[in-house]
């Protein structure tokens, strides 16, 4: 729907004096005015910045007089635009749905004098968001909660379809996003995933975050070369990632292990870190019996890409291996 919301603003605040109409101006960002500080106008109209303050809030509160007197057709739109959404809206997301970018300071300057809807400003959770009332609110939060606690559950990012708490309120998907848009705790993926905001899978940083995304995408070891190509062609880095960069991150991070020649799994998969006589140490410290060098070669090999003669090298490392007569490994006690 279409409003000239700069003449209508114009016409609120028509009567005004011009300092104050200067004032709203630079405020709310009027006229390709950039929004300015309560301090940086007190200064250019050698003023305090409480009394540009009281200027400002006596000129609102002479226009909120004038509001009834005009069309209410536009604050009748801001309403069922917010319902569809669910009742509320994430507020650049909601200026940027309802006019251009030149009209969202005028958008903006409407929907606080008219105060027929409700405003929460950012907080460190939420972002700033506009709502019908109070409970549309309080059940975006209480939803969101609800939320959390399904993705601390499924410890996974999530396509929103596969969320239950969504289908257990009967929300469709424009406004479980809607609800979700919020939230500084949950955020989106390209690939539509959604999970917590300090999961390196959903917001990246750095170049170790980054591998750990290519790692879990491929869901198998992978050459740092190929990590690094993958970042660069799928990850969409601003910066080049160069190799060395990449496998040095891979080298100093726990979260990696190096599973063959120049090849890293994940630690999360369940591989062991550490050297190949590292893990037939740790394979025949959890048997309960001697095992033989195929069963040993078998264990060894779902937790390193080498080759059995490697494996058979380690072993016989006679200062931790020992071998009876049955051609078996044991542990060799110190």
């Amino acid at each position: 729907m279409n409003f000239n919301y700069q003449k209508i603003c114009e016409e609120l605040i028509e009567g005004l004096s011009e300092r104050t109409k200067d004032i709203l101006a630079r405020r709310f960002g009027f006229n390709d005015y950039k929004k300015e500080t309560l301090e940086s106008i007190g200064e250019s109209y050698n003023i305090t910045r409480e009394r540009v303050r009281q200027i400002e809030e006596n000129a609102i509160k002479k226009i909120e007089k004038k509001v009834k007197t005009i069309s209410q057709k536009p604050f009748e739109y801001f309403k069922q635009e917010l319902e569809f959404f669910g009742g509320l809206k994430k507020q650049d997301l909601f200026l940027e749905k309802i006019g251009q970018k030149k009209d969202r300071p005028y958008i903006l300057f409407l929907l606080i004098i008219e105060k027929s809807l409700k405003r929460y400003l950012e907080t460190e959770k939420f972002y700033s968001v506009w709502a019908v009332n109070a409970n549309f609110f309080n059940k975006a939060k209480k939803i969101i909660a609800l939320l959390e606690k399904e993705l601390e559950k499924r410890n996974e990012p999530t396509i929103l379809e596969d969320f239950s708490v969504f289908k257990k309120f009967g929300l469709d998907s424009v406004i479980a996003r809607s609800y979700i848009e919020i939230t500084k705790n949950i955020l989106k993926t390209e690939e539509d995933l959604y999970g917590f905001a300090f999961w390196p899978e959903i917001n990246p940083k750095g170049i170790k975050d980054r591998a750990f995304i290519a790692l879990k995408r491929e869901d198998k070891p992978m050459h740092f070369t190929d990590i690094a190509d993958f970042i660069r062609q799928q990850i969409q880095n601003k910066k080049p990632s160069l190799v060395k960069t990449v496998h040095n991150e891979l080298i100093k991070n726990p979260r990696f292990v190096l599973v063959g020649r120049g090849l890293y799994a994940l630690q999360e998969w369940g591989y062991q870190s550490g050297y190949v006589k590292d893990v037939i140490f740790s394979v025949l410290q959890k048997s309960d019996k001697p095992l033989s060098k195929e069963q040993i070669i078998q264990q060894v090999s779902k937790q390193r890409f080498v080759k059995n003669s490697t494996i058979l090298l380690n072993l016989n490392d006679e200062n931790r291996f020992l071998k009876n007569n049955n051609e078996k490994y044991t542990i060799r006690e110190a």
